[in-house]
């Protein structure tokens, strides 16, 4: 294992999991490791990338995080509930995303939180939003970024192979 620690351009790779303070459940995890360029790109809330700094691979360290500094508080304007014959089908489902604009072009992604037979509760506030949560990583890699992981903030990866795919303009 390398014992090389995470500064400005190495590039890291890890996996983590975001924690419920009050109920200890587990409210997100990420299994496939994640990989950025530390110093060029934050791909988590700064104070996890402060707290990775230094660290090497194989370190596991766990950052509590007041999700309000991040998202603000509960906003309760953001929570709709419609009558379910108002709601398209497709929508009546919990855990569903729904991207929706304001009259400005602003634009906001609502989860369903609850469907019943009579209705459906949108949410706009950000799912962490109120809650006190820890972070908790496992670093599995760190190394020298290479030139072009610096430009792109990561590993350039490949897209899918279109060889004879007709492409149809979207309308």
């Amino acid at each position: 294992m390398s014992n090389e620690t995470i500064e400005d351009g190495k590039y890291v790779e890890l996996t983590y999991k975001v924690i419920d303070q009050n109920s200890g459940g587990v409210l997100t995890q990420v299994e496939y490791p994640l990989g950025y360029v530390h110093g060029t790109n934050e791909v988590l809330a700064p104070a996890v990338m402060t707290e990775l700094e230094g660290k090497k691979a194989g370190d596991v360290i766990e950052v509590p995080i007041d999700c309000n500094q991040l998202y603000g508080p509960r906003d309760e304007s953001l929570v709709i509930t419609s009558r379910i014959q108002d709601v398209p089908e497709e929508y009546r489902s919990v855990g569903m995303s729904i991207l929706m604009e304001s009259e400005s072009g602003q634009t906001r992604t609502f989860l369903v939180t609850r469907v019943d037979a009579k209705s459906v509760t949108i949410d706009g506030n950000n799912p962490l939003c109120g809650r006190e949560v820890i972070f908790r990583l496992e670093i599995l890699l760190v190394r020298d970024a290479t030139e072009e992981e610096i430009q792109y903030g990561g590993k350039e990866e490949e897209g899918p192979d279109l060889e004879g795919v007709t492409q149809v303009p979207i309308q």
